[in-house]
């Protein structure tokens, strides 16, 4: 005798034989049971996961006459009646599948249709099953919309698509829609591991796992895998066997990946990827493998209480997100979920592959470093520490506008190798003026949008951001930077902007804002580090527009008329209606 695929050998032939679809199952045994029955069924969902399996079965439960003969409709079929063996035999002729990839015309379509004016020859029920619905033509949905919406009461139609997205909203509306959905990993694993109890074959669980997987939720697409897995391992299913049947990486070097990414280890990084290549494992796998670790690792970080620790992967796993913040983690998941899609860009994947996990590190965030790292402080540092009785003066500020500063009376810098200052003063002419450094604030907590705490470099950069703006010098992301960003401190040639979003850190905005500032007459360099931010002028933009909606608002409110109106009829304000000029 021939040998069955274990897809086709193991196909349901009843509801309880389904996996993973108890929502169709429950409604459909449901229906069945009550005779409360549709004219037309549709199916939706990806491929091998039991379109065509439930139809069948829906058949035969319509058209069942038990072992005695003498039964009706059931959610049960016997399997053994002449119906049932018929149409688990494809010879009931009362049971017609249309392929609609390959019939998608008017004509294959009408020809069906004028089967329908006969009555069942062997059934209870005729059941027209057209699979991949929405391959047909206008023209052919057109020709069945009529007899969909009114069959004979002995006619059913059942349909099935990958894509109820192109299935005309015409015929959506004269079905009973039912989705099927994608198998989970566990459910294919469970289901794999019992079909190889019954066939006698010796299997290893990780190598399961990692069919399962490979299917993405569908268990034909398993049960074929799991058919070559068969082949390939002489009778028997090892994990090794099966990683390199399917290109699949071993998680040993996706840990050391991890690992080396958390570390900022890049020799170790392109050392594995070598390794990758040498052994012909599949870039784009070790890019999944990554997916699901990283995805483990957020979860872990979480929720600290989900790991199993009986589980020496997950052991590992969660030693990793111990060593990696919870933010690095999100940003590595999501560069290796883009980079999958890149790699059939490249002429070589490994490169491309080698190129994704080097951008993992170039974005990697970095330390924070604050205005006293800097090294152009050194020579300001002294004179801070040594300054005698301080004196109030002013420094020139945007135009029409002064801002006091504390410095002490004047003393002389030795002169080092600095450049000469616009005006042509030389370094020694240059006068050392202490840093400015605002005290981080103590709550842990961002402060509303509305509200500020006034701080002494605020009137400045606010005053600053406004003219640049008003002269159009900063725009998009340079705007929202400068907008977003609080002064914290000042010297000489240097600017520390404190942001609380480390999205608004990049380089080329600092670099047009530190562009924008020169051309309005600061030639500075500008440091930007992540905290809380306190006074920003976005901040006193917010609170100045409150501050003007509440005196509107106020305004409308204490009018007598509007008073008498809402005293006297009930009126009342439409929120959001009040507006300042």
């Amino acid at each position: 005798m021939s040998y069955v695929v274990l897809a086709r050998k193991y196909r349901p032939r009843t509801f309880p034989e389904m996996v993973g679809q108890e929502h169709v199952v429950q409604a459909l045994t449901n229906a069945l049971s009550s005779q409360r029955l549709h004219h037309a069924y549709l199916f939706t969902g990806t491929r091998g996961i039991g379109k065509t399996t439930v139809s069948r079965i829906l058949a035969k439960s319509l058209n069942c006459v038990g072992p005695d003969g003498n039964g009706g409709i059931t959610a049960s079929p016997c399997g053994v009646c002449q119906p049932c063996l018929d149409i688990d035999a494809g010879r009931f002729v009362d049971y017609t599948e249309l392929d609609a990839a390959s019939n998608r015309g008017v004509d294959e379509v009408q020809a069906l249709l004028e089967q329908a004016v006969y009555k069942p020859v062997q059934g209870r029920f005729k059941v027209f099953m057209i699979d991949e619905v929405h391959m047909l033509t206008g023209h052919a949905f057109n020709a069945m919309l009529k007899t969909l919406e009114e069959p004979p009461e002995y006619l059913k139609f059942v349909l099935a698509t990958t894509d109820p997205q192109k299935v005309p909203v015409t015929v959506l509306s004269r079905c009973l829609q039912f989705n099927l959905r994608p198998m989970a990993p566990e459910t294919v694993h469970v289901h794999l591991d019992r079909v190889l109890q019954a066939e006698g074959v010796p299997a290893d669980a990780h190598a399961l796992r990692l069919l399962a997987r490979a299917a993405r939720g569908s268990m034909r697409d398993a049960l074929s895998l799991t058919d070559q897995a068969i082949a390939y391992g002489s009778g028997k299913i090892e994990e090794a066997g099966v990683r390199q049947m399917l290109g699949s990486v071993d998680r040993s070097h996706v840990f050391k990946l991890v690992k080396a990414l958390a570390e900022g280890d890049g020799k170790t990084v392109v050392d594995i990827s070598d390794q990758l290549r040498e052994h012909g494992w599949s870039a784009g796998s070790t890019l999944e493998e990554m997916c699901a670790v990283l995805q483990r690792m957020a979860v872990i970080q979480a929720v600290p209480g989900s790991a199993d620790d009986g589980d020496e992967e997950t052991a590992q796993i969660a030693r990793l997100a111990a060593a990696m913040p919870p933010d690095e983690t999100q940003l590595l998941y999501s560069m290796c979920l883009n980079g999958r899609a890149e790699l059939g860009l490249a002429a070589d994947e490994y490169a491309a592959l080698t190129m994704v996990l080097l951008r993992l590190l170039a974005f990697k965030p970095a330390q924070k470093k604050t205005l006293n790292d800097a090294a152009p402080r050194a020579a300001v540092a002294p004179a801070r520490a040594s300054a005698p009785a301080m004196t109030t003066s002013a420094v020139a500020a945007p135009p029409g506008r002064v801002l006091p500063v504390v410095e002490p009376k004047p003393q002389r810098v030795q002169p080092t190798a600095r450049p000469v200052p616009p005006g042509g003063r030389t370094g020694s002419d240059v006068m050392g003026v202490p840093v400015r450094v605002q005290a981080e604030p103590t709550r842990e907590t961002p402060a509303p949008a509305t509200a500020y705490t006034p701080t002494p470099e605020g009137d400045f950069w606010h005053g600053l951001v406004q003219e640049l703006i008003a002269r159009e010098a900063v725009t998009a992301l340079v705007r929202e930077l400068a907008l977003q960003s609080q002064l914290v401190a000042r010297d000489e040639g240097h600017w520390m902007l404190r942001v609380e979003r480390e999205s608004l850190n990049q380089g080329a905005s600092r670099e047009r804002l530190q562009a924008a500032l020169k051309a309005a007459g600061h030639d500075v360099r500008l440091g930007v580090e992540v905290g809380a931010v306190t006074d920003s002028p976005a901040r006193r933009n917010n609170a100045a527009a409150a501050a003007r909606q509440k005196a509107a608002e106020d305004i409308i409110l204490n009018d007598p008329f509007v008073q008498d109106l809402m005293r006297d009829f009930g009126a009342r304000i439409v929120p959001g209606s009040i507006k300042p000029h």
